[in-house]
């Protein structure tokens, strides 16, 4: 849908966003810099990272900042720069278990290849407030001063998934000969391939993944709604590139990451060979950047209802999911709404008048 610019508000415009940047820039010792939201708000620095679609952390430090903490339009900036960068080159697949991991719970097995590892998490602390943070607490302990994340750390691990698809439980995994779809440079036409939308709930918005992912643990996404988390790990991935000159995948970097392997039963166990027992578990998805776990587990539910492919309930429908989970197109036609709508409202107008013209018993009400 196009709309047409209007006349006469531009020395308002101007005048606001003047007002944004004296908030942005005014010399006040409390202003709040990139490498302090990089360092100190690392949850809403993810949340904009895994949305947006580039692991740029100063960067989504920097959009956070800009936006006044306004995570749903600094991932549109995110995304907006994204969209300017030449792509050089086309990275090389890479497996879970190459994780450094520094974080790792599983809700399928107590005991797992491996061990769990607690890691950095408030799943178990007390949701109340910390006054201490309010007077500066010396008994806090405190990063040094402009310190960021360090570079890649942790442990390789063995995959649960691995455990089960030795014993027989889960069908192997077979490789893919064609190309994975690519979101950025081609439009969603369904029906879409898996790869197709698992690249879509990469990047879509947290809020509304949860919605619909809980909605099918109430019944109202398939089969397939309501899975155990096999594997839950947060840690660095590498990234590999083909070596234009050697012709050989190099590691160029390594980006945060949470990955969700979710099991369920799957409905017609079948058994891959004689000497096992028959496949009983299927698995579902979910990998997103930096440490946004809640997320994950969420795109791991709506790959288990959309694979589900029976259509039951929004989570199971791959339009309602796919279309209403990016946060970018759904914030920016909800606020379109604050833009100039003068002509087509008119012209409704317009013609109730016309109607109240023509039939005067049309007076007081409605039209």
């Amino acid at each position: 849908m196009g709309y047409t610019a209007v006349k006469g508000g531009q020395d308002a415009i101007l005048a606001a966003e003047r007002l944004i940047e004296r908030i942005l820039v005014a010399p006040d010792e409390a202003a709040i810099e990139v490498r302090q939201v990089l360092s100190q708000l690392g949850a809403a620095v993810e949340r904009v990272l895994s949305e947006g679609g580039l692991y740029a952390p100063v960067l989504a430090a920097l959009a956070f900042k800009q936006t006044e903490g306004d995570s749903s339009e600094a991932a549109f900036l995110l995304r907006a720069y994204r969209s300017t960068l030449p792509r050089l080159a086309n990275a090389e697949p890479v497996s879970g278990d190459e994780m450094l991991v520094v974080r790792r719970i599983s809700s399928s097995f107590k005991d797992i290849p491996g061990g769990q590892l607690l890691g950095r998490t408030r799943d178990y602390t007390q949701r109340l407030l910390d006054f201490r943070l309010l007077e500066g607490d010396p008994r806090l302990e405190r990063r040094p001063a402009g310190a960021v994340p360090p570079g890649p750390i942790g442990q390789r691990l063995p995959k649960v998934s691995a455990t089960m698809r030795s014993l027989g439980w889960m069908a192997p995994l077979t490789p893919k000969s064609t190309e994975p779809f690519d979101l950025t440079r081609e439009p969603l036409q369904f029906p879409v391939s898996r790869s197709a939308w698992l690249q879509a709930l990469a990047r879509g918005e947290s809020g509304a993944m949860v919605c619909l992912a809980y909605s099918a643990q109430r019944g109202f996404g398939g089969d397939g709604g309501h899975g155990t988390i096999g594997e839950l790990r947060v840690g660095d991935l590498p990234l590999r590139v083909v070596h234009p000159l050697i012709g050989e995948p190099v590691t160029v970097g390594w980006f945060r990451a949470t990955e969700v392997e979710m099991f369920g039963r799957t409905t017609a166990p079948t058994a891959p060979s004689s000497d096992q027992s028959p496949v009983q578990y299927g698995m579902s998805y979910g990998l997103v950047f930096g440490q946004n776990e809640r997320k994950a587990i969420a795109m791991a539910m709506l790959d288990s209802s959309l694979q589900s492919g029976d259509g039951t309930g929004p989570a199971a429908d791959p339009e309602m999911v796919l279309y209403h989970t990016d946060g970018i197109e759904s914030t920016g036609f909800v606020e379109h709404l604050k833009l100039p709508h003068f002509v087509t409202f008119g012209s409704g107008l317009q013609l109730a008048l016309e109607r109240k013209t023509a039939d005067p018993s049309l007076a007081g009400g409605r039209s």
